[in-house]
């Protein structure tokens, strides 16, 4: 016989044991939330993170701590938007649609256009080589960030946040025939929209960063009322507490801008289209002992391009390609890599700013750079070339060949034979840090330019946020 109240101790003892199973799963779920590691974006489809190579199994860590990146999902009228209206661009930007197609890498070059440099092969879309915009880079960058390892959704977690704002197209589209209103609104909208976000208000925008893939003279008008050149994006207060990737910086470190290699026309997909190319610049057969891609500037009294275009003329050993109005030789890809791989130096005066695209399709091509001041590439790029800059180029001050009492062949000649060789080889081996590589695919084991940006962008905004700066 039952003794009463047994009926209603077995449902008690099956409400206890349920209740303690439910705390012990609730337990176990909130402890794999905190130590999960952020959800991890590829492209527009979110993931779970990589998982760790072997190195940091063992070390029981997470590859990308300390590397996860946030990108802001802007409306489109501040970046694909902008590619839309390509049709719509102005007169300066005749074939915008063309140049900013292929993810911003342009149209590709086709065969039959040369270039291989006696090296044996063709400079082809099919070997990563395309006619890229030297104005081009934000596309290229929001399109390599989209495929970022390290992206996340989670902006608590990042360790820095990316505007994909294309401040360089907006300058071109509405540069050239508008008030300065005008000029301007895109970077207000853009700035009103981000202090409105959570991300903003934890570190005031100190940790965001942008590319505004032109000089950064171009994003810093002058406050005086007649000044009429570019926008004010630098000088707006939100905008100078971002990191902005320019391809010239106009403080040199002492303000907001970083200066970022300018794009060439080459854009590996993979580690072994670096390699062949590097062993394809080393033995190339260099007829030319230095050379010159450029104009004169005859408006300009401090240029010295004039100068250096008659030694080069009066030299047996200087190839030229002019650059005259209506000429194509300065807007061939093959042309111009075809001279820089068939020479030894490659001479580099200042343009319209004082850094060049040139620089780097002729490093590309194994062509050591010669400067006239240190603010063409030793205040700049320095994140991407080395502090030594013996190691990779040659600096003749510019003064002594304007008032004509230097000779560049003479000073070059000065070089010594085994000096010039080491000097190539290390521009050769700088080929991957200073091109970027196809958005679409990825490098496996080299660091292109966009992966030396990032981790400088990284390190950058650690230090702002160690130091409170």
């Amino acid at each position: 016989m039952e003794k009463p109240g047994a009926a209603v101790s077995r449902p008690c003892l099956l409400l206890v044991f349920a209740a303690a199973t439910w705390v012990v799963l609730a337990l176990h779920l909130r402890f794999h939330v905190l130590t999960a590691a952020p959800v991890v974006i590829a492209g527009r489809a979110a993931s779970s993170s990589s998982v760790p190579d072997d190195d940091g199994r063992r070390r029981g860590g997470d590859r990308c701590r300390g590397r996860y990146v946030y990108m802001h999902d802007l409306p489109p009228r501040f970046n694909d938007g902008i590619l839309r209206d390509c049709d719509t661009a102005p007169y300066r930007w005749p074939h915008m649609c063309d140049e900013v197609s292929n993810a911003g890498l342009g149209l590709p070059l086709a065969a039959g256009g040369g270039g291989g440099g006696g090296g044996g092969g063709e400079l082809t879309g099919e070997n990563g080589w395309y006619a890229t915009q030297q104005f081009a880079l934000d596309a290229i960058f929001h399109a390599r960030m989209r495929r970022y390892e390290c992206l996340t959704n989670d902006s608590a977690a990042a360790a820095a946040v990316f505007v994909p704002f294309y401040a360089g197209y907006e300058f071109a589209m509405h540069t050239w025939g508008y008030d300065v209103a005008k000029r301007d609104a895109a970077s207000l909208d853009l700035l009103r929209w981000l202090v409105r976000r959570p991300e903003w208000r934890r570190a005031g925008g100190r940790d965001h960063f942008l590319v505004a893939g032109r000089t950064a003279w171009d994003f810093r008008r002058d406050t005086d009322p007649d000044a009429t050149w570019g926008t004010r994006l630098l000088f707006f207060p939100a905008g100078a507490n971002m990191t902005v990737l320019t391809v010239e910086t106009a403080s040199y470190g002492e303000r907001n801008d970083v200066a970022v290699p300018y794009p060439t026309y080459f854009h590996p997909r993979t580690d072994a289209d670096v390699l062949n190319w590097q062993r394809r610049i080393r033995h190339a057969n260099r007829s030319w002992f230095m050379s010159f891609v450029g104009a004169p500037r005859p408006d300009d009294r401090m240029s010295i391009r004039s100068q250096i275009i008659d030694q080069c003329r009066a030299s047996p050993s200087c190839g030229h390609l002019g650059c005259a109005t209506g000429s194509m030789q300065c807007h061939s890809p093959a042309g111009i890599m075809e001279l820089f791989q068939s020479s030894t130096f490659c001479i580099q005066p200042a343009g319209d700013s004082k850094t060049r695209r040139s620089t780097f399709d002729a490093m590309v091509a194994g062509c050591i750079p010669v400067f006239f001041e240190p603010r063409s590439a030793y205040l700049q790029y320095l994140w991407h070339l080395p502090r030594d800059h013996a190691s990779y180029s040659v600096l003749i001050p510019g003064d002594g060949v304007r008032s004509g009492n230097v000779s560049i062949e003479a000073e070059l000649r000065k070089v010594p034979p085994a000096t010039v060789d080491k000097m190539r080889e290390e521009v050769i081996k700088l080929v991957p840090r200073i091109v970027y590589a196809d958005p679409r695919y990825k490098l496996e084991t080299l660091k292109d330019a966009f992966d030396v940006t990032v981790d400088g962008v990284l390190e950058r905004v650690a230090k702002i946020r160690g130091t409170g700066d």
